[in-house]
């Protein structure tokens, strides 16, 4: 075979190749593509399936939650209901209240109406009873040629003589039988009493004195322009004398309680040397907290030497009030102490319960530590109530109630504190009236400045004859602190005899404060 000729048999060899090839890979094209139809129809299948599932599952839930929707609603439809029940219920039973206070009103007006009228029937049953009695008055002088008055007298006159002879005598042989019977075992009792009760005189202290190291201290109490004295009288309401003694500072106060604060404050202000308004305000309420400390363990201290038991704390705190309480110059806490061994002593030898005796003549002045806080009421009065509030036995506050005579003792008990109150306030030196009639009147100047609305702090310094009244700024205005100052001079001036005169200093100060952090 030439070459031509295999030539074209080559190319001829190749073609019919190709073309079996073509018809090759068209027979496996056609089978994929059927392949793909079915793969997306069943895609599209279980699409569909799970379209439809997904729709039947939201209309379960969406039947669910209408049906939970609707349960809510009629829930709440029948709070609603219960409610609005409720409240008709209420208001039919206020109806029925207000039906009902209307009826009362009007019985207690008919009532009302009916015990005026009896009033006025009895005025003039009254008057007319009244015109009687005059009358027969008028025919009885006649008759008797003497007048209401002169018969009157008379007749007082006779029953005075004789009701005056059988008393004196009646009184004379009672006396006689109890002398004859009790005086010598009453006078062992008592001396016995006083024998074993041993008490110092008392002092009159109304100023306290405070050492400086230098005169250079003095200038550093006393301020740029006083500020710092002023600071100081007003937070403790006490008078400082600096230039009478070289080295020495007098603090002058007939409150005992201010004047001990103000002491311990001044020595701790000299010692520390910082000596500025605010740092005096800090150490004052320092030392104020520290008396309060002192006045409970006084208090506990008094009721454990006594061997009394147990009392409520609120009254040990006054217990203990009472060492800054002085009357007529004798301690009245010491005083207190004094009727109580008394008492104690008196009642084992008439073999009475010697701890309630005790107990009674501890408390029998309790009141005293309620007035020195500027309470009204007599200091019986304020005993007794406190006491009976906090529970103490009737036999306690009858010694209160009795012990100058307010009431009748009921118990031997009462008798016994009665006693020992008068032997340990009529001993040699027990008391001094002259100061008590001062501290009485520096009290009573600070009642006055007190009892008007706006003073938060009122003291009487220089020996009274100043009242230093503090009002609150926010509630009394310039204006006010001059009528107030008035209408306190005048109160003054109509109700307290005094000596010279007393100056009314009314203090309006506004402070501002901010903490910077």
């Amino acid at each position: 075979m030439d070459p031509i000729t295999a030539l074209i048999s080559g190319i001829i060899g190749l073609c019919v190749g190709g073309g079996g090839m073509i018809v090759y890979n068209k027979a496996g094209f056609n089978k994929n593509q059927q392949e793909a139809e079915r793969i997306l129809k069943d895609a599209e299948s279980e699409a569909q399936a799970k379209l439809k599932q997904a729709v039947l599952d939201g209309k379960t839930q969406a039947h669910d939650l209408k049906i939970e929707a609707e349960k809510d609603i009629k829930e709440r439809r029948q709070e609603v209901q219960n409610l609005e029940n409720k409240l008709l219920r209420r208001e039919d039973n206020l109806n029925f209240r207000d039906e009902a206070l209307n009826q009362k009103e009007r019985q207690i007006t008919e009532k009302m109406q009916k015990v005026t009228d009896k009033l006025s029937s009895l005025e003039n049953k009254e008057k007319k009873l009244q015109e009687q009695i005059d009358n027969q008055i008028v025919v009885l002088e006649g008759v008797a040629k003497m007048s209401q008055q002169d018969a009157r007298k008379e007749l007082f006159s006779v029953v005075e003589k004789k009701m005056e002879h059988e008393t004196i005598a009646y009184i004379k042989d009672k006396e006689e039988e109890a002398k004859a019977t009790a005086q010598q075992k009453a006078q062992n009792i008592i001396a016995l009493a006083i024998e074993r009760m041993s008490q110092q005189e008392t002092q009159e202290r109304t100023v306290s004195v405070v050492s400086i190291p230098g005169e250079e201290m003095k200038g550093r109490i006393i301020g740029r322009e006083g500020r710092n004295i002023r600071a100081f009288e007003q937070a403790t309401g006490v008078e400082l004398n600096i230039d009478d003694t070289p080295d020495l500072i007098t603090i002058t106060c007939f409150n005992p309680v201010r004047r001990e604060v103000a002491r311990l404050a001044l020595e701790h202000l000299i010692r520390d040397g910082r000596i500025q308004p605010g740092r005096i305000e800090e150490v004052v309420k320092k030392y104020q907290q520290e008396i309060d400390q002192e006045i409970m363990n006084a208090g506990e201290d008094a009721i454990f030497k006594l061997g009394i038991g147990k009392i409520d704390r609120e009254i040990v705190k006054l217990i203990g009030t009472m060492k800054y309480r002085y009357s007529y110059g004798q301690n009245a806490l010491q005083h207190s102490i004094e009727v109580a061994y008394l008492a104690g002593a008196m009642a084992a030898e008439l073999g009475l319960n010697q701890q309630m005796a005790k107990r009674a003549g501890l408390l029998h002045d309790i009141g005293k530590a309620l007035n020195i806080e500027q309470q009204d009421g007599s200091h019986v009065e304020l005993g007794y109530k406190f006491c009976k509030k906090h529970g103490e036995k009737e036999i306690v506050l009858n010694a209160i109630l009795s012990h100058h005579g307010d009431v009748e003792p009921k118990f031997l008990t009462s008798h016994l504190v009665i006693a020992a109150d008068t032997i340990s306030a009529a001993r040699p030196g027990a008391r001094k009236e002259s100061a008590q009639a001062y501290i009485d009147r520096l009290e009573n100047l600070e009642k006055i400045a007190t009892s008007y609305e706006g003073v938060q702090n009122a003291f009487a310094i220089q020996a009274g004859r100043e009242i230093r009244v503090m009002v609150n700024p926010e509630s009394v205005d310039d204006l006010t602190c001059v009528k107030l100052a008035r209408e306190i001079r005048d109160q003054i001036e109509s109700e307290l005899t005094y000596p010279g005169q007393i100056k009314v200093n009314v203090i309006r100060e506004i402070r501002a404060q901010e903490l910077a952090k």
